[in-house]
C-alpha cells in the first residue's frame, strides 16, 4: 500500500513538473503611475529576445486593443518597466516618435502636461505612448518588444 502511494505521489509530481515546462515564460511587464491609478502591460509585441521586423512594428503601433489611462497634466507620469526590459535598455514613445533617449534604469517620470502639447507631437485629448526595448546595446536601432498605452486627458 505504501509502495502505492508512494509511486503514486511521485508520477503526480513528475507530471506537475512536465506541465511546468510545457509553459511559456511570461513578457516583462511595463506599467504607467499617474497619481494614485496606475495600468500595467504585458507585451503587445514582441518582448523576448528576438528582433522584431519593420512589418511587425508598424503593425504593432496601429493596435487599438492596448491599455488605457487618464492623466490629468498637471499630474506627473511614471512609467516602470520589468529589469528584463531595462537589461535590453528601453525608450519613451509618442504617437510613434521617441520623446526620451533610451535607458538601462526600471523607472522614470514625464511630466503629464507633455502627452497633450502640440510642442511635442501631441494632437487632442489622448496620445498613444510606447514603451520601445532594444537589444541591449547603447543606442541600438533593434526592437525586441514593445509596450503600449494610451493617455487620455483627464481635466
Amino acid at each position: 500500500m505504501r509502495r502505492r502511494r508512494a509511486v503514486a505521489a511521485v508520477g503526480a509530481v513528475g507530471a506537475g513538473l512536465l506541465v511546468l515546462s510545457a509553459c511559456d515564460k511570461p513578457t516583462p511587464v511595463a506599467t504607467i503611475t499617474v497619481g494614485s491609478s496606475s495600468v500595467n502591460e504585458g507585451a503587445t509585441c514582441g518582448g523576448e529576445s528576438a528582433s522584431l521586423s519593420s512589418a511587425e512594428l508598424a503593425k504593432c503601433l496601429k493596435d487599438t486593443d492596448i491599455a488605457s489611462i487618464k492623466v490629468d497634466p498637471d499630474e506627473t507620469v511614471r512609467f516602470g518597466v520589468d529589469p528584463a526590459i531595462a537589461d535590453k535598455r528601453w525608450t519613451i514613445l509618442m504617437n510613434g516618435q521617441p520623446l526620451t533617449e533610451d535607458s538601462d534604469k526600471t523607472y522614470r517620470t514625464i511630466p503629464g502636461s507633455v502627452f497633450f502639447n502640440a510642442q511635442y507631437g501631441a494632437q487632442g485629448d489622448s496620445t498613444l505612448v510606447t514603451i520601445k526595448a532594444a537589444d541591449g546595446k547603447s543606442s541600438s536601432q533593434k526592437v525586441t518588444g514593445l509596450w503600449s498605452f494610451r493617455l487620455k486627458k483627464d481635466d
